[in-house]
């Protein structure tokens, strides 16, 4: 019998999948499948470990007590999204092929479902086989009439169990509820988010970039984690007050309950109270802040912190500008700056031990899955293009 543990069960699930092949040449719908496959693979980062794949979806788990808060998972799925419907538009813009499976790549989409609750691990072949009554559930709920009945056919769909674990809170009030009943469990409570609106919004971003011109100083790190991970530390007020050297530091200006553009560090020195709003925020890319100079409360500059993947974790870099404001603000600014730089890498340096030293504390993560290799991918997308009942 396998040990019990508890954590965050995902499917990522390939919509319109069993369409797409009906109607589709084999041969080039599986380089398409593999490809998508290959690029949920990708997106699938620790804390989450992949149990397996199953044709159209990756099943994914991780455990309680190492995963992300809930704005940064939630975050995390709407990236995968994005990232998907990219990855369509680009196979459909480069597609010069006039068969039946390029031409279909556009009905292809993407659902999540998420779960929280118990399970086990078995070893089974090349992969980690989820079992317990809380993973049958998550299974049962890929058959769902959310569509019939909110009209959304790419989601994800959180259960109340999810919610609760993640602490979601305020960040489902713009998701629909959904009341889904599965025989011999009865009604499960979920919560839908219809990821088009998440797209749309993606596509009409306006990039905003740091001034290159106006740089003042730069920091830069190499750190052994994910960027989804440091990430989660960089937006914790506990771990924001070693880099920013502050004693207490709270969060104002949410939107439905998530920390976006306009939202406000509010970082505590004393009694002095220094703000950081939020410019842009491209979660596990970069975010801009507007900070302010309290000895001279019109003077702001810009800083940025930039994550970006490389070979065994992410290399992390906080650049900050020259100020703005008043004359006099900006000259005593930079007759102290050499002392706030000074200061500045010496906290970027801790801020930077602190979330390694927290990662090594919270230990290997038991059971982790092997990588899944090309092999299996390959593997995987071949066998969900053979029809239903053929060995």
């Amino acid at each position: 019998m396998p040990p019990t543990h508890e954590g965050v069960f995902l499917i990522a699930d390939i919509t319109g999948y069993t369409q797409y092949l009906t109607d589709s040449e084999l041969a080039h719908a599986q380089e398409t499948l593999t490809a998508l496959l290959e690029l949920l693979v990708e997106n699938t980062r620790p804390p989450l470990v992949i149990s397996r794949l199953a044709g159209d979806a990756v099943i994914s788990y991780a455990f309680r007590e190492r995963f992300l808060q809930g704005q940064t998972f939630l975050e995390k799925i709407e990236e995968t999204y994005v990232l998907f419907r990219q990855a369509i538009d680009r196979l459909v813009l480069n597609n010069t092929c006039r068969c039946q499976a390029c031409a279909n790549i556009g009905q292809l989409d993407l659902k999540f479902f998420i779960h929280y609750g118990a399970f086990g691990i078995q070893r089974i072949a090349d992969h980690d086989e989820l079992v317990g009554a809380d993973v049958v559930l998550l299974h049962r709920l890929l058959k769902n009439t959310v569509k019939e009945k909110i009209g959304h056919g790419a989601y994800a769909l959180f259960t109340r169990a999810a919610v609760d674990h993640l602490a979601l809170g305020d960040l489902v009030a713009e998701m629909a509820p959904h009341v889904e009943t599965i025989e011999q469990l009865g009604e499960v409570e979920t919560w839908i988010q219809d990821m088009h609106p998440v797209w749309e919004a993606r596509r009409e971003a306006v990039a905003v970039r740091f001034p290159d011109g106006r740089i003042r100083g730069r920091y830069e790190a190499e750190v052994a984690m994910p960027p989804e991970r440091l990430w989660d530390y960089l937006i914790q007020p506990a771990y924001r007050n070693t880099l920013i050297g502050s004693d207490r530091m709270l969060i104002a200006g949410r939107r439905a309950g998530r920390i976006a553009p306009g939202s406000v560090f509010q970082c505590y020195h004393g009694d002095m109270l220094v703000p950081q709003t939020i410019l842009a925020w491209r979660p596990f890319e970069h975010m801009i802040l507007q900070e302010l100079f309290p000895m001279a409360p019109k003077v702001t500059w810009l800083s940025e912190y930039r994550l970006e993947p490389i070979d065994g974790g992410t290399r992390f870099t906080w650049t900050y500008g020259e100020p703005s404001g008043p004359l006099w603000g900006r000259l005593l600014l930079k007759i102290l700056m050499p002392v706030f730089s000074r200061i500045s890498r010496r906290l970027f340096t801790a801020f930077v031990r602190q979330v390694e030293e927290a990662e090594r504390a919270a230990g290997a993560e038991p059971g982790a899955a092997s990588a899944v290799s090309p092999e299996q991918i390959r593997a995987a997308a071949a066998d969900g293009l053979r029809p239903a009942g053929d060995p």
